[in-house]
């Protein structure tokens, strides 16, 4: 699962950066590059670091990171949209990796903070 993961992450974070580049070479659209590809490769970079912590506690905390760069992510991606940059059926697939890698996440990270308590 874990080397699934990462794969996935890292897959999840080429997509946002091609989905970034076809974005117009405009004020707002250089804006939302630079921040899709930030908040996308830190989900893979992050999960990374996730899967080599050397205890719960840091577990817990570098996940929580992952959980909220993959929801920035998110609402970059619904944000291209409703901005009219990109048509949604084109993010379509990416909005739904996001969804699915968030759900993954908390639930781990509940499951770890579950652990942790006992």
């Amino acid at each position: 699962m874990v080397n699934n993961l990462k794969e996935r992450t890292k897959i999840f974070a080429h997509d946002c950066v091609k989905l970034s580049i076809s974005l117009p070479n405009t004020f707002l659209g250089n804006h939302i590059k630079g921040q899709l590809i930030r908040s996308s490769t830190s989900v893979a970079a992050n999960y990374r670091a996730t899967c080599i912590a050397q205890s719960k506690k840091s577990f817990i905390s570098k996940i929580s990171i992952v959980i909220e760069e993959v929801d920035e992510s998110h609402f970059w991606i619904e944000f291209i949209i409703d901005e009219g940059l990109i048509p949604e059926e084109t993010c379509k697939s990416l909005l739904n990796e996001a969804n699915q890698l968030t759900k993954i996440f908390i639930s781990s990270r509940k499951t770890a903070n579950l652990n942790a308590n006992n």
